[in-house]
């Protein structure tokens, strides 16, 4: 799973080659599970913007990549939030449309 601190160090420091980043593992089946469409595709959108910047940086790539991991796992735990928000609203409809 992405967790922060799976990259320690500055382990890609001497990888100025290094251009993208594949994610394998349940990642992707979890952001197709998200509620809305729109959260997909941002989240989609955020999982390869580290492709777009791995390029265009000489250096820094590990604390990028680093910044990158904490940035999708922040906007990801927003959106579970958001899920689990949403999904008590609808219950609380759902049982006061019961109770009449």
């Amino acid at each position: 799973p992405l967790k922060d601190g799976m990259i320690e160090g500055r382990v890609f420091s001497f990888c100025p080659n290094l251009t993208t980043v594949a994610l394998v593992g349940g990642i992707h089946k979890t952001i197709a599970s998200l509620h809305l469409e729109s959260w997909r595709h941002e989240m989609k959108d955020e999982i390869n913007r580290i492709n777009q910047t791995l390029p265009t940086i000489p250096d820094q790539k590990t604390d990028t990549i680093q910044q990158w991991i904490r940035s999708v796992i922040r906007q990801f735990d927003h959106y579970k939030a958001e899920h689990i928000r949403l999904l008590k609203e609808a219950t609380t409809l759902l049982e006061l449309a019961l109770w009449k």
